[in-house]
């Protein structure tokens, strides 16, 4: 009879520990090496990190720069941009103000001819009147010879005689005679053709003018002065070339057109109108103390006209 074997519980234990302690060191290796492994993994990602955030600072601070040079270039363009419009804003300004200047003197210039025009019809009325008045009062002082004065016996249609004189102690004393009278004559007419196409060569280049035409007013009016240097319109056109020229901003050759008129035509009515032409212009081109001696010398030189009021004005001066 087999007898079963006794059971050593205690050895199987210290079996089952002693078992286990080789695997429990190579897991302790292998945690030792994962946490080796991930620290050093752990360091290179922060290293890696730091990288890419000093790369993308740099980054940013170039794209920085570039947005701060961009918005310096967009805002000195747009200031020069905006002097550019200024300038041309104050260019139309100016031209503006050369047509309304225009535009005025012709008003002004068509005013004076229609004043002109209405005392030449009264004079011409007036003219007329007294030649009729005359008329009547020397065919009162005329009487007909009447039949019912003639004496019995003369023949019909026959006048009486003429009385005698009466004796020389009768006679009142001699009256001195009286010096004749000079009777204003109008200077002699031109040809009426002549006259004519003058005023029509004039009213052309003055249309000219009044459409801003200013370059076929300019070559309009030149042909007339040339043409009739002794008109009376003669002066006119010369300044109607110098306002021409000033709306064209030729400012130099304006003020040399208008010189021209004060030298040739002085006592010309658009001389003191020239002169205001010459300081708009020396004062457009800048030169303000040139502009203040021409007005200066406009109101010493005509100081009731027109032109000599705007300039106290423009001068303040009262």
């Amino acid at each position: 009879m087999l007898l079963p074997h006794p059971v050593r519980r205690g050895k199987g234990r210290s079996e089952r520990c002693i078992m286990k302690g080789p695997h429990r060191a190579a897991f302790v290796g292998v945690a030792l090496l994962l946490i080796a492994h991930v620290a050093q993994a752990a360091i290179f990602d922060d290293d890696e990190a730091r990288r890419r955030i000093e790369a993308t600072n740099i980054r940013l601070t170039q794209l920085q720069r570039q947005i701060e040079d961009r918005l310096t270039a967009i805002e000195q363009q747009v200031k020069g941009q905006g002097l550019a419009d200024l300038s041309n804003q104050m260019q139309v300004l100016q031209t503006d103000i050369a047509k309304l200047r225009g535009q005025i003197e012709v008003v002004t210039y068509e005013l004076e001819q229609t004043q002109k025009r209405q005392r030449d019809l009264y004079v011409d009325l007036d003219t007329r009147l007294r030649k009729i008045e005359s008329s009547a009062a020397a065919a009162e002082k005329i009487e007909p010879a009447n039949p019912a004065n003639a004496p019995a016996g003369a023949p019909p249609g026959v006048a009486p005689p003429a009385a005698l004189p009466p004796p020389a102690a009768a006679l009142p004393p001699p009256i001195a005679a009286t010096p004749p009278v000079a009777i204003a004559t109008s200077p002699p007419l031109r040809n009426p053709a002549e006259g004519i196409a003058e005023q029509r060569a004039y009213d052309s280049a003055l249309d000219a003018f009044k459409r801003g035409d200013y370059g076929g007013a300019i070559t309009g009016f030149g042909t007339f002065v040339k043409t009739y240097p002794r008109s009376p319109l003669a002066s006119s056109a010369q300044y109607w070339i110098g306002n021409a020229q000033y709306a064209r901003r030729d400012y130099r050759a304006s003020i040399t057109t208008q010189r021209q008129l004060l030298k040739e035509y002085p006592d010309s009515s658009k001389a003191p109108d020239a002169l205001l032409n010459i300081a708009s212009a020396q004062g457009d081109m800048g030169d303000n103390a040139a502009s203040r001696r021409t007005l200066e010398e406009l109101m010493a030189r005509y100081p009731k006209s027109d032109a000599a009021t705007r300039a106290r004005q423009r001068l303040g001066v009262r």
